[in-house]
């Protein structure tokens, strides 16, 4: 009876030693699929793609903004229904500017905020009336989440939707369009257009921390399969 109880003990012990392996060895593997995720995340965040889409076609209103929409060139048709200063904004260039936000209503129960330029040149187009159509081509941007400034009067803190949900009973778009064209059924309307900020490639520490953390997971499978073999060795 001894050698079959022996047998079994070892035999339970190899596979127990196997499976602890193997779940070292699949959380590698998982965390190795997270850093490969969290690179193609950043690729897309740091990639402006300038085929025009389509606003409705990759994000809806009242939902947050999918990864795959944000720096994407969208279109959109709609009219003005309230604008607001947005002070102390950083372009493309580090220029600090205010800016001039417009809502931009879509459809009957929408609306989505739109960049349309400097604030100073907000006088610009005066023949622009709520009721007309405006044609917006820009760049799909996620809101921010840092103020810039207080919420007063004709003034938002951040280019943000959330702002602005005491002003209307619309559904909002999350993020915001930063124009680079303005159209009427009359033709173009000409101004200063602000360039977005620099996008970095830099890749963020935890991407490498994930890394570590597949070499450590491995290591610990290495460690449980070499153990009993280094009994075998120690044991007299």
């Amino acid at each position: 009876m001894t050698q079959p109880s022996n047998f079994l003990t070892k035999a339970f012990q190899a596979v127990a030693v196997l499976l602890i392996a193997a779940t070292f060895v699949g959380l590698g593997i998982w965390q190795l699929q997270r850093a490969a995720d969290l690179k193609e995340s950043l690729k897309v965040a740091t990639t402006i793609d300038t085929t025009v889409v389509p606003l409705e076609s990759v994000t809806s209103p009242s939902e947050s903004i999918p990864a795959t929409a944000l720096n994407t060139t969208v279109s959109v048709t709609g009219h003005y229904i309230a604008n607001f200063k947005a002070p102390n904004q950083i372009d493309g260039n580090g220029t600090v500017d205010d800016w001039e936000v417009a809502l931009l209503q879509v459809g009957t129960d929408s609306a989505i905020l739109v960049v349309r330029g400097l604030w100073s040149e907000r006088l610009l187009n005066p023949d622009i009336q709520q009721s007309m159509n405006i044609d917006v081509v820009g760049l799909m941007v996620a809101s921010q989440f840092g103020d810039r400034a207080e919420n007063s009067a004709g003034v938002i803190s951040r280019l943000d939707s959330a702002v602005v949900t005491s002003l209307t009973d619309l559904n909002l778009y999350d993020g915001y369009i930063l124009a680079s064209k303005e159209a009427t059924r009359t033709g173009a309307l000409d101004r200063t257009r602000v360039t977005p900020e620099k996008l970095t490639s830099r890749i963020p520490g935890f991407y490498w921390q994930h890394l570590s953390y597949v070499v450590i997971w491995w290591l610990m499978a290495g460690v449980v399969l070499y153990l009993p073999f280094y009994r075998r060795r120690v044991t007299p």
